[in-house]
């Protein structure tokens, strides 16, 4: 890549709430866990974290950083965002929040 060219950075973060139960949150975590190595492998993604919460059980944040809008906008229309999706709307307390932000000061130490 050249170095003129300047990259959108693109981050998302999406908040989920299992439920009370411990199974729930358990399917929630392998669930949360496959489509993070998925998404890992799509075009534009430049990383994606999850992390859980450790003042509030049952709590994962996934943080996602893209290329660009639209590579983002396209993962989030894709087969994999809409198996993720419904395969874990069963055990959740509620609906994930997602939030994007300006990349601001964020960027890959390599």
């Amino acid at each position: 890549m050249s170095d003129d060219i300047e990259i959108e950075l693109v981050v998302i973060t999406m908040t989920f709430d299992a439920n009370q139960r411990q199974a729930d949150n358990e399917e929630l975590l392998a669930i949360l866990s496959k489509y993070i190595v998925l998404t890992r492998m799509a075009d534009g993604c430049r990383n994606v974290d999850l992390c859980s919460s450790i003042t509030t059980p049952g709590r994962h944040l996934v943080i996602q950083k893209w290329d660009s809008g639209q590579m983002q906008r396209q993962h989030f229309d894709s087969p994999l965002m809409v198996e993720m999706a419904t395969s874990c709307s069963a055990v959740l307390a509620s609906a994930p929040e997602i939030d994007m932000w300006e990349g601001t000061s964020a960027h890959d130490l390599r």
